[in-house]
């Protein structure tokens, strides 16, 4: 791979949930204080929604690792599960002993039982539901039931959700309202800015040890945020490529040439730079053709925003 030629110590822009890479930018850092604060003052729900891509699991991650001891965690990265099978999976995450065919109310009965002395050890218990806009709404009921269990001052077990925006429209079923109604925290993760997304590149690329200034040029800055509208995972994959094209080429910065054949490999990004190129041949055309060569530049600046711009005129 290129790792050597970039003097790097490993690959910066990788997609997987790596934490070694959590960058405390605003958004993460405002999600991390929220839930933090929630989970203190005993909250029952919180909710965490973000287009895909926008780094929810990642996130997820690194609110467990940052954690004290008096946590203990459970994790369900796929909550597409019956109720029983969501009682199941808590159960082994809690390291919960039960018998083989168990029933269910006898399963809620064991993990209320362990609940209460967790509780009574001083543990507080959070269970973290990934992409949970796929459960299912007899699940989601079942969850509400479960976190009924509380005593008189606190709940047994407090949940986090993580999920798409869909999730939204999930809870707006009127069969889950009494759930809506106790989810007293939320955040919505954003896409990254164009300031934002080269500080998230310089992170990656120090803690990967990069240590030779800007390795993307500005034209390649541009295009890439145009192309990968400030989503990370985008955002990798696409510098992660290009970096690869640069190296192929011999080429120690990667320019907008670089980044051209990454947007073209990768499917997101291509459909819209096909969508963009196809708005800009429209505008190039009806300004031609209504006034004239002289006013294009005017009508495209007024058209699109300035990075598109930016990136097409060159």
């Amino acid at each position: 791979m290129y790792l050597q030629h970039f003097r790097l110590k490993a690959l910066p822009f990788g997609i997987t949930p790596d934490t070694s890479f959590f960058m405390n930018r605003s958004g993460y850092r405002d999600a991390l204080n929220v839930m933090k604060v929630a989970l203190d003052m005993g909250e029952g729900f919180l909710k965490v929604t973000g287009e895909v891509g926008t780094g929810k699991t990642l996130l997820c991650r690194a609110l467990l690792h940052s954690l004290g001891d008096e946590y203990v965690t459970a994790y369900v990265p796929n909550p597409y599960l019956t109720p029983e099978s969501l009682f199941l999976t808590i159960a082994d995450e809690l390291g919960i002993r039960y018998t083989p065919n168990i029933k269910q109310h006898a399963l809620l009965k064991r993990i209320t039982w362990s609940l209460l002395k967790m509780r009574k050890e001083g543990k507080r218990v959070v269970l973290c539901l990934d992409e949970a806009q796929a459960m299912p709404i007899e699940t989601l009921e079942t969850l509400r039931l479960l976190t009924n269990l509380e005593t008189e001052k606190r709940k047994l077990i407090q949940v986090i959700l993580f999920g798409q925006p869909e999730l939204d429209e999930v809870l707006s079923e009127p069969s889950v309202r009494q759930l809506r109604q106790r989810i007293t925290f939320a955040y919505d993760l954003t896409p990254l800015n164009r300031e934002a997304m080269k500080r998230y590149l310089d992170h990656r690329l120090s803690v990967a040890g990069y240590a030779d200034g800007d390795l993307f040029d500005e034209d390649a800055l541009d295009l890439l945020f145009a192309a990968s509208r400030g989503i990370p995972r985008l955002v990798n994959i696409l510098a992660h490529k290009a970096m690869i094209v640069a190296y192929g080429i011999g080429d120690l910065i990667v320019t907008r040439k670089h980044m051209r054949v990454s947007i073209e490999d990768t499917d997101d990004a291509r459909r819209w730079h096909e969508k963009s190129s196809r708005k800009r041949d429209t505008l190039m055309r009806w300004a031609y053709g209504t006034f004239g060569g002289f006013a294009l530049i005017g009508l495209i600046a007024a058209a699109m925003n300035s990075t598109d711009v930016m990136a097409f005129i060159k």
